[in-house]
Formats: C-alpha cells, sequence, structure tokens
C-alpha cells in the first residue's frame, strides 16, 4: 500500500467572469479553503485558468485574500510563436509576464471551434515549455469516436504527437487532462469505472513513452467534475485529480471539489 501522489484540482473559466465577480469569487473561496483546510496535513495543489484579460486582476485578488501561496493561476491558451504579426493572439512569455504559470493546451473547444490539429497542440506544448509554462495538454474522443470503438485509439494518437514533439523529458514536464468531448458541458458524466479505464491505458502509454511508472505525469479527469462526483472519481487509482469546468464558476462548489481532492490523499490506495 502506498500514498497516492499529490491531486490537482484546477478550474476552467472558460468565457465567463468580470471584474465584479472576482471579488466576491476569491473572497468566498478563501473562507471556505480556510476552515476546511485548518488541519489537512496534504493538499491538492489547486489552479484557475481565467480569461486571459483577468490573469492580473485574479492574482491580486488572490494576494489581497492571503491565497497567493495556495493557488497557481494558469491561461487557456498560447499561440505557438513567441512574437509576430498574430493579431489578438498571446504568447507564452507574454502570459508569464502576466503572472500565468500554466496553461491549456488543446482543450476541446478549441480544436472544435478553432479546428487545432494534434500538430498545432504539439506546438503549442512546445512553446509553453520555451516559456517555462506548466502545459495541461488536453485529450479526449467525441461520442461517435467512443460508440465506434476507436475512443483509446484517438487518445492515443493525440498523446503520440506531443510526445514527438517534445521528447520524453518535454513530457515528464507537462500534465495530461483526459476529458471525454461528450461529457463537457452536458451534464452527462463518465462513470468512474469508464473514467479509470481511460486513465489506466494513459498511464500505461506514458509509461511507454517516458519508461516512468510512478504516476509523476498527473492524469486530469475533465468531464463535468462536481462537489457530488469528484470524491468518488479522486479514489481512482490513476485519475490524478480534475479539470472543473462549469463547478468551478462557483466558490463553494469548487472548494467542496478541493475538499475531496484533499481527502483523496489521505487515502491508502493498491500499487499496480
Amino acid at each position: 500500500m502506498q500514498k497516492s501522489p499529490t491531486k490537482v484540482v484546477a478550474g476552467n473559466w472558460k468565457m465567463h467572469g468580470s471584474l465584479e465577480m472576482l471579488a466576491e469569487y476569491v473572497s468566498v473561496l478563501a473562507r471556505a479553503l480556510s476552515s476546511q483546510r485548518s488541519e489537512a496535513t496534504d493538499r491538492a495543489m489547486v489552479v484557475l485558468f481565467p480569461p486571459i484579460g483577468y490573469l492580473v486582476p485574479l492574482s491580486e485578488q488572490l494576494r489581497v485574500c492571503g491565497l497567493q501561496d495556495q493557488i497557481v493561476i494558469g491561461a487557456q491558451d498560447l499561440h505557438p510563436e513567441s512574437q509576430g504579426a498574430f493579431t489578438g493572439d498571446m504568447s507564452g512569455a507574454m502570459l508569464r509576464d502576466l503572472g500565468a504559470r500554466w496553461v491549456l493546451i488543446g482543450h476541446s473547444e478549441r480544436r472544435q471551434y478553432h479546428a487545432e490539429d494534434d500538430q498545432l497542440v504539439a506546438r503549442k506544448a512546445a512553446a509553453a515549455l520555451a516559456a517555462e509554462l506548466t502545459p495541461v495538454i488536453c485529450v479526449g474522443e467525441t461520442a461517435e469516436q467512443r460508440d465506434s470503438g476507436d475512443a483509446e485509439r484517438v487518445v492515443e494518437r493525440q498523446i503520440q504527437a506531443v510526445a514527438q514533439a517534445l521528447g520524453a523529458e518535454g513530457l515528464q514536464q507537462c500534465l495530461i487532462a483526459y476529458e471525454p468531448v461528450w461529457a463537457i458541458g452536458t451534464g452527462r458524466t463518465a462513470t468512474a469505472a469508464t473514467a479509470q479505464s481511460m486513465h489506466a491505458a494513459i498511464r500505461a502509454q506514458l509509461a511507454g513513452l517516458t519508461g516512468e511508472t510512478d504516476n509523476r505525469i498527473p492524469v486530469l479527469y475533465g468531464g463535468s467534475v462536481k462537489a457530488a462526483n469528484a470524491a468518488e472519481l479522486f479514489a481512482q487509482r490513476d485519475i490524478g485529480g480534475g479539470l472543473v469546468g462549469g463547478a468551478s464558476l462557483d466558490p463553494q462548489e469548487f472548494a467542496a471539489i478541493i475538499a475531496a481532492g484533499d481527502g483523496a490523499l489521505s487515502a491508502d490506495v493498491t500499487t499496480r
């Protein structure tokens, strides 16, 4: 038996938020975390991904409320080039200047609405590492791909493209977020067993690509994670935390999900 590695609880606000919302959100979150984490010996790592325009105001609010050492902030996307005539885009270095330390790469909505393919995702991952940002590589299958039996093959291909661009050493500096596209924003959630099965397949692939077998690369689950299902999901041996969407916009709900991540750290898990 061994203790599970640190869980990661990340909130992706997508295109939501306002300056008015920030102050109230962080204040409520600070109170909730203070009350529930005062006796915790192990804590999940918490990351927030606001829209780019709120990176600096969020950093300031976290400082005001004393959460600057408890919560990391990240960006939702970046351009693969370091500079140039790319109106409306942000480079990794610019994001770091604004306080971001992590960045989402290849979210399903970027793949769907902005036609980002595996090669572009790989280039963005390389750009993130060059800017000293931690990339969270999002992978996942559509309902059609799952129903046709291609789910694992699709995810394997998406990870392989990143591995080819970064190499084993670069890949070990990333996180993977498995987000079944059919369970994002739909209210439909994969069962814990279904999620665990895909996470186990991802773990096996990562072990083959990097030689690491001790779960050093966190693999997060990102399909409609809520307070009601977080504890069960985080208890699975290969699920390293969650990439939380809509539920992260409610500070009380998000605090409850963080609590589930904290609790998972204290649970013994069976080694493979």
